[in-house]
């Protein structure tokens, strides 16, 4: 709901050495007033909070401020980043993993690599204790990238036993890597 307030231009004093706040006149401010009781601002609301844990979505949405406000926004779930993987650790996390391995294939400044981490990270928390999932960028690894084949990003491979089984190119749907997985589980 907007409202139309009364406004008074009161030049900067150091715009005008001339200008002395007790020039202007307490009459005009006071009009105004007397004619529209405009809301102080007492600052900034602030909520106390009891614990450093996250809030669960039930009550920060019934969470009410003074004067009607409300939370508008939440903090994110702590995300779970996943892992780097470098030339010197290639061998022991992915090659001689017991368990399938999702390798992602990125560079940052890749736009399209930007919009797939989520989805990685969804997939990591997801398939937990079935598959690992690690990163790989390009620019500070790029023997493995080149061993590969990596010619464009992001590239997803998926490793069973050390031996590359599925590739997926680009930024593709939740759905289409949730595919690619299932078939080596």
């Amino acid at each position: 709901m907007a409202a139309v307030l009364e406004c008074v231009s009161v030049p900067r004093a150091s715009a005008s050495p001339a200008f002395s706040p007790a020039k202007l006149s307490s009459s005009s401010v006071s009009s105004i007033s007397a004619r529209r009781r405009l809301p102080q601002f007492k600052g900034l609301k602030v909520v106390p909070t009891r614990s450093f844990g996250s809030v669960s979505h039930r009550q920060s949405s019934s969470l009410k401020l003074g004067r009607g406000g409300r939370i508008v926004c939440e903090a994110q779930e702590t995300a779970v980043e996943v892992p780097a993987v470098s030339d010197s650790t290639w061998q022991s996390l992915v090659l001689e993993s017991e368990l399938p391995v999702l390798v992602e294939f990125w560079a940052p400044w890749c736009g399209p690599c930007r919009m797939i981490h989520p989805v990685i990270n969804e997939l990591s928390k997801q398939y937990a204790g079935k598959l690992k999932c690690y990163k790989v960028n390009t620019d500070e690894s790029p023997s493995i990238a080149t061993r590969y084949g990596i010619r464009s990003i992001p590239t997803v491979i998926i490793f069973r036993n050390g031996d590359k089984k599925d590739t997926v190119i680009g930024a593709v749907p939740k759905s289409t890597l949730t595919t690619s997985i299932e078939k080596f589980l």
